[in-house]
């Protein structure tokens, strides 16, 4: 498998060796998105909200209809090799910047944007997950496994699946506009959502998570993944600005 990628990567390279990045960075614009997005994460730590005690008992039927068919017991093998998964699909955006590789500018953008993206996905779900008290699925069917004594109740949203989709959208959008006539595109897309949605598919499978808190999830990383690299397109009429409100400030984004 490494052999495979390190020859994707070099053709990549040999394609756009040359090529410029079609996403810049913009001094104004990424101090006031890099303020809002520190500001989300940071907020994360002063929000909080858990249970008086452990529930002795949960009723399945108080589930929505929705949600119901699909609640597994825990698997802790599943539960694990997600969570790891992650963190191997979150560096999967590399390949977007391989042929601008001689590009301090665009490593330099990439990082940016990577990190915004990255800081308001998290600060988002993070903000979600302790706010709102959800038991997780496998919490009716057997009570807290051990060692999940400090996260039974936070469920909503999918933390993994949001950081899986933020990785795949933000692959997805900046390969197909750096190499919009490469053969690799297609594959490129459908391997990174294929890999997103084999995370949260093993999310729900391990009795971690309900399908609304994957879904939730998959929804704030692909908007995140997409919203950032568009406002960092080049020549791109968008603008992001900041004005003074009666209680803070207000970012508006002009599409």
């Amino acid at each position: 498998m490494k052999k495979y990628l390190l020859v994707f990567c070099f053709c990549i390279t040999a394609y756009s060796l040359y090529s410029q990045s079609v996403f810049t960075y913009d001094l104004k614009k990424d101090i006031i998105i890099g303020g809002l997005s520190l500001g989300v994460f940071v907020s994360t730590f002063f929000v909080e909200n858990t249970p008086s005690q452990i529930p002795n008992s949960l009723n399945k039927n108080d589930i929505n209809d929705f949600d119901r068919p699909l609640m597994f017991s825990y698997n802790k093998t599943l539960d694990m090799i997600s969570d790891y998964a992650v963190y191997g699909i979150l560096v999967l955006p590399i390949l977007s910047v391989m042929g601008n590789a001689n590009d301090f500018n665009a490593w330099l953008t990439y990082g940016i944007m990577y990190t915004e993206a990255f800081l308001l996905t998290f600060g988002t779900e993070d903000l979600l997950k302790n706010a709102i008290i959800r038991y997780r699925p496998y919490m009716y069917d057997g009570g807290v496994p051990a060692g999940q004594e400090n996260d039974y109740y936070n469920s909503f949203p999918s933390g993994s699946t949001s950081l899986a989709f933020l990785s795949a959208t933000f692959l997805s959008t900046t390969f197909s506009q750096e190499y919009p006539d490469s053969k690799w595109k297609l594959p490129v897309i459908i391997g990174s959502y294929s890999l997103a949605v084999a995370v949260s598919a093993m999310r729900i499978t391990s009795g971690a998570h309900f399908i609304t808190d994957v879904l939730t999830g998959a929804a704030i990383g692909s908007f995140y993944g997409w919203i950032i690299p568009f406002l960092h397109k080049n020549n791109s009429n968008n603008n992001v600005t900041l004005n003074a409100a009666p209680n803070g400030f207000l970012v508006s984004i002009k599409l």
